[in-house]
């Protein structure tokens, strides 16, 4: 009867007006991204030595094209969405799936699938769908389902299996978020805390035999991080270089493309996992606070959503995203300040680089539908 009842207010609403939802959507929180993305086309232009071809300008169109996608999603209904996520999810795990068959080497690591017009990373699209999918699982549970263990076994798989299969192709870093991700949604649902605990106690006791089955570069990688002058000019190299320029940007910076390490070419990979090293050589300590002030400001508007939302969908889905976007930064500031291992993680918005651009993008779509129809009631809990 209530299935026949939703339909009946999806119909109902589905008409209704292009201006009235137009006047939903948060446009203080376009401007904020698009305030986002500008700080890393002024990065990115200086990354490539004054030239804005090489990196800033396809960072510029790349955002230009996913505003539109954002902006298109946030008039799509989201009881549609909420229905559509277990599709999303397959489709995100069958690309994993494919990568791991078929897809492009690079760097050691089989990671991307190769689209013509841009590398897709099919691990960042995942991190969106599994939030999507669980926010879609929990949505309905009421307080008694929480507490039944069998109701969490299915969502605990929808977890564990893209964990494993990033973590073979191989990308550590990112299936330790994805995990997280997990965590985080399974938290936010109700599950109980000793669950948690009972979990981390098993990953604590797994932790030896993970780590004799990393790879060399990745042991490598978490001996520089508790010993960077072990190898200063081997696994140490990065860090120590990062480590640098961030102290020599002072209070003020050295000054927009004045920045030394970056452009005399010691500091790695400046357009994509060390961007924000770069950024605090150029324009010091202020311009470092001024990013994560506005990284920090969408992070505060997903919780916001979280807060406003009368459907658990809305709020799980929120949350989760808040959550991906915080993860980024968290990942990526820590290990150019040398506070986790280095990995391949970008500084979302503003590093160089098409696949975390757009699933960003696209869950933040998701997001503006939530709060467009934050006001309706759907998916009420069942025993």
């Amino acid at each position: 009867m209530s299935s026949i009842l939703e339909r009946r207010l999806l119909a109902r609403d589905h008409g209704a007006g292009f201006v009235q939802k137009l006047w939903q959507i948060p446009w203080l929180f376009v401007l904020l991204l698009c305030a986002v993305a500008g700080v890393g086309y002024v990065a990115l232009y200086s990354a490539g030595g004054g030239d804005p071809n090489l990196y800033a300008n396809r960072h510029g169109l790349r955002f230009a094209f996913a505003l539109v996608i954002m902006l298109g999603l946030a008039f799509v209904d989201v009881r549609w969405i909420a229905r559509a996520a277990p599709f999303g999810y397959a489709l995100g795990l069958a690309l994993l799936v494919l990568v791991a068959v078929a897809g492009q080497v690079g760097g050691g690591a089989q990671r991307w699938i190769n689209l013509g017009f841009m590398q897709l990373q099919p691990s960042e699209l995942m991190k969106v769908m599994l939030v999507l999918v669980l926010a879609w699982w929990f949505h309905r549970a009421s307080h008694a389902r929480m507490g039944n263990p069998l109701f969490l076994i299915p969502p605990l798989f929808l977890v564990l299996v893209p964990v494993v299969l990033i973590y073979k192709q191989p990308n550590l870093g990112t299936s330790l978020i994805v995990l997280a991700l997990g965590g985080v949604m399974f938290f936010a649902s109700g599950v109980r805390w000793w669950k948690f605990a009972a979990v981390g106690a098993l990953l604590a006791a797994a932790a030896p035999l993970v780590y004799t089955n990393l790879r060399e570069y990745q042991r490598a990688r978490i001996l520089t991080f508790l010993d960077p002058e072990s190898d200063p000019l081997g696994a140490g190299y990065n860090i120590i270089q990062s480590k640098i320029a961030l102290g020599s940007g002072g209070i003020w910076g050295k000054g927009f493309l004045q920045g030394t390490q970056g452009h005399l070419n010691f500091l790695p990979e400046k357009q994509t996992d060390f961007i924000f090293t770069m950024i605090a050589e150029e324009f010091g300590l202020v311009g470092a606070l001024g990013t994560l002030g506005l990284l920090l400001l969408v992070v505060g508007f997903c919780l916001l959503v979280a807060l406003r939302c009368r459907h658990q969908f809305g709020r799980l889905l929120a949350l989760g995203l808040g959550a991906n976007f915080f993860f980024y930064v968290f990942v990526n500031v820590a290990m150019v300040t040398g506070g986790i291992p280095v990995g391949g993680v970008p500084l979302p918005l503003i590093s160089h680089g098409g696949s975390a651009m757009l699933t960003t993008m696209l869950g933040f779509g998701l997001l503006l539908s939530a709060w467009v129809h934050r006001d309706l009631e759907f998916g009420v809990a069942r025993d």
